[in-house]
């Protein structure tokens, strides 16, 4: 194939000819790369379509997507941590998702606040539901995992007095009630519960000085009773012996 005429000059039909195809073949090259994508470990992507949710997932791995039809939105799937801890405490949590503890009170009117840990992961097989009916993981954390879980923390100590909160027979109880009422939930919005661990129950300072005043009374009658029937003991003994000399 001659690029050139009987003058030696470069025949400009070939030029645009091959410059054509060149520009095609890079247009398919940059078409192909664009349709390889890669997925990370740890999550699935869903492939939307103009906007709308294809109900395909790509899992980890190379895939391939159609470029300028098709986009992905990325859903984690990973194990993580929603806490409820103070300010401060959130500075040093390794927690996923901080949030302030729950305040609610007693069936006795007692005032507390609830600190807690909800571990979950979202179901790679409801990841396209999760962004169809919800949006976002941080939509699905506001709307389901901070909401469910803060109504039941309010509610359920509710049934219980301050002293079975306080001396931690209740504790497990609650933690257990919670997590019962908040499972269902969980399933239905593509979500696997992993565990809840309600972490303490924190009492005002007021009630806390009212028990510890209780219970140093307590020790103090226990003393006094202690002593009483330690000098009964005695007197018992002093008549003993004497009844023995006579």
């Amino acid at each position: 194939m001659k690029f050139f005429d009987e003058n030696g000059d470069i025949k400009i039909g070939m030029v645009t000819k091959w410059t054509t195809f060149g520009l095609i073949a890079l247009f398919v090259l940059i078409n192909l790369l664009g349709s390889l994508h890669f997925v990370q470990a740890g999550t699935v992507e869903v492939v939307k379509q103009f906007g709308g949710v294809t109900g395909k997932q790509l899992e980890p791995g190379l895939q391939v997507t159609i470029p300028f039809v098709q986009s992905t939105e990325v859903v984690a799937t990973r194990k993580v941590v929603y806490e409820t801890s103070t300010e401060t405490s959130q500075k040093t949590s390794n927690a996923d998702y901080k949030d302030f503890p729950v305040d609610t009170n007693t069936s006795d009117g007692q005032q507390v606040d609830i600190f807690y840990t909800i571990r979950f992961s979202v179901d790679p097989t409801k990841a396209s539901w999760v962004v169809q009916n919800i949006g976002s993981v941080n939509s699905l954390i506001e709307k389901v995992v901070k909401t469910e879980s803060r109504i039941w923390a309010r509610n359920i100590p509710r049934n219980y007095t301050a002293e079975m909160l306080y001396s931690g027979k209740g504790t497990q109880s609650v933690q257990q009630e919670i997590e019962a009422k908040i499972l269902p939930a969980f399933q239905a919005n593509g979500l696997v519960l992993d565990s809840v661990g309600v972490r303490e129950i924190q009492f005002t300072k007021q009630y806390i000085d009212a028990v510890e005043s209780k219970q140093i009374a307590e020790v103090q009658v226990k003393t006094e009773e202690n002593k009483a029937a330690q000098e009964v003991f005695k007197k018992q003994q002093r008549i003993t012996q004497a009844e023995g000399q006579a």
